[in-house]
C-alpha cells in the first residue's frame, strides 16, 4: 500500500505543478527551492534532523545486525520522496520506496519478536513486495530484493520474497494500478543483432558515467557545511535546468511515454539529435544535484529514461546515416533495461522489469544479452555501482 499510494500521489500532483509552471514561466526555477527547504525542515523539525542516506541504509542494517531504519524513516523517504519529484527534482520515488519498505521491514521485525536470525528476511521481503507494486512486475520485485538488497540466495530469503511479491501483486490487481510504461515491442530481427551489441557497450557507458558524476556531485556537495548555500545552489541549478530543458522536471516518465505513443512517427533531425544527447548528458547531472542538495531518490528513474532516449537516439541515428531499418520502439526497451542493468549491476531485475512491461517474451532474449554486455562493460569499467561504492 505504501508503494501504490506513493507512486499514485506523485504522479497526480507532478503532472499537476507540470501544468501550473507552463502557465507561469520562471516559476520552475522556483519549484526546487521550495521542494528542498520543504525537506529541510522536515528533516530539522520532524525527523530527528538526520539526512536520509538511501540504500545504503539498508544495507548497514543488514550488515551491522543494528536497527539504521526507525519507525520514522518510513515517513520520512515517503514525505521527501513525494516533495522531490513534485518539486521539480530530477529522480524518482523508487529508491524512496525501496529504504521506506525496507524500515517497515525493521520494524515489523522488531515488534513481533521474530527470531535475530531472520531480519534480512523480513527486509528481503517487505522491498520485494514494494518494488513488485512500484513496478507492476513481480519477478522484478524478486530479484531486486535477491540481487540487490540481500546479495545472496538461500531457501528462506527466497522463500520470503516470493510469498511477498504474490501478496504485493494481489495488492495490485485490487488497486487496479496502471503499468509505469505502455511497451508495444515488435518481433526481433537477427540483422539488428551488431547493432544492439553497440547499443549495449554505449550503455554500458553511460551506466558508468551516471555512476561517477552522482559520487562526485554528492561529494562536493556534501563538503558544503552551510545548509542555506547548498539548498539554494542545489536548487538554482536544478531549477535552471528545467527551465532550459523542461523535460529534465520530475521523473520524466511522461517524457518517455510520449515519445512510445510515436515511434512510427519519429525520424532524425538535428535539433531532435541535439535535444535527445542533451537530456542524456544532463539527467544523471541535474538528478545528482537534486540528491546532493537534499532530495530523496536514486538512480532507477533517471537510468531507465536515460536509457529509453539512448535507444531512441542510436536507432533514429542508424535508421538516418546507416539505412538502416532499426525499430525504435524495440531499441528503446533494451536501451533502458541496459542502462539498468549497468547502473545497479543488477542484470535479472532489468530483464524480469523489462520483460513484464513489454507483456511478452518478444524481446527476451535481446533484452538478456543487453543486460548482460551493459553490466559488464560498466563493471570492467568501473567496478562500483552507486550501491556498492564505499567511501
Amino acid at each position: 500500500m505504501l508503494a501504490s499510494t506513493l507512486k499514485l500521489i506523485t504522479e497526480h500532483y507532478q503532472n499537476e505543478m507540470i501544468h501550473r509552471a507552463s502557465n507561469y514561466f520562471g516559476l520552475v526555477l522556483v519549484f526546487p527551492l521550495v521542494g528542498f527547504t520543504l525537506i529541510f525542515l522536515l528533516r530539522k523539525l520532524v525527523f530527528h534532523n538526520k539526512p536520509n542516506k538511501g540504500i545504503t541504509e539498508i544495507y548497514n542494517t543488514l550488515e551491522n545486525r543494528k536497527n539504521e531504519l526507525p519507525f520514522y524513516k518510513v515517513l520520512s523517504h515517503y514525505a521527501n520522496g513525494f516533495l522531490t519529484v513534485i518539486f521539480g527534482g530530477s529522480t524518482g520515488v523508487e529508491v524512496s520506496t525501496v529504504v521506506a519498505t525496507a524500515a517497515i521491514g525493521t520494524n515489523a521485525y522488531k515488534k513481533t519478536g521474530l527470531a535475530y536470525k531472520y531480519k534480512t528476511e523480513i527486509v528481503v521481503a517487505a522491498v520485494a513486495a514494494g518494488v513488485a507494486t512500484l513496478f507492476g512486475s513481480p519477478f522484478a520485485g524478486l530479484f531486486f530484493a535477491v540481487e540487490a538488497i540481500a546479495r545472496k540466495v538461500s531457501n528462506t530469503v527466497v522463500i520470503s520474497a516470493v510469498l511477498a511479491v504474490i501478496v504485493a501483486s494481489a495488492t495490485t490487481y485490487l488497486v487496479g494500478a496502471e503499468p509505469l510504461f505502455v511497451l508495444h515491442p515488435k518481433p526481433w530481427s537477427l540483422t539488428a543483432l551488431p547493432y544492439l551489441v553497440g547499443l549495449s557497450i554505449v550503455a554500458g557507458l553511460l551506466s558508468v558515467y551516471f555512476t561517477k558524476v552522482c559520487l562526485l556531485i554528492k561529494r562536493r556537495f556534501s563538503m558544503i557545511k552551510n545548509n542555506t548555500y547548498r539548498i539554494v545552489l542545489g536548487a538554482a541549478i536544478v531549477g535552471t535546468a528545467i527551465l532550459f530543458l523542461p523535460q529534465l522536471y520530475g521523473d520524466s516518465y511522461h517524457v518517455v511515454s510520449g515519445f512510445l505513443e510515436n515511434t512510427a512517427n519519429i525520424t532524425f533531425s538535428n535539433s531532435l539529435g541535439l535535444l535527445l544527447l542533451a537530456l542524456i548528458i544532463l539527467k544523471p547531472l541535474v538528478a545528482s544535484v537534486t540528491l546532493g542538495a537534499g532530495g530523496d531518490g536514486g538512480v532507477f528513474a533517471p537510468g531507465m529514461v536515460i536509457g529509453a532516449l539512448l535507444g531512441l537516439l542510436f536507432a533514429i541515428s542508424c535508421n538516418h546515416y546507416l539505412g538502416t531499418h532499426l525499430i525504435v520502439v524495440n531499441f528503446m526497451v533494451i536501451g533502458m533495461a541496459a542502462v539498468l542493468s549497468g547502473c545497479i549491476h543488477a542484470p535479472l531485475t532489468a530483464i524480469a522489469l523489462f520483460t513484464t512491461l513489454s507483456g511478452s517474451t518478444l524481446l527476451l532474449i535481446p533484452i538478456i544479452m543487453a543486460c548482460l554486455i551493459a553490466k559488464y562493460t560498466a563493471k570492467s569499467v568501473y567496478q562500483y555501482s552507486v550501491y556498492s561504492y564505499k567511501p
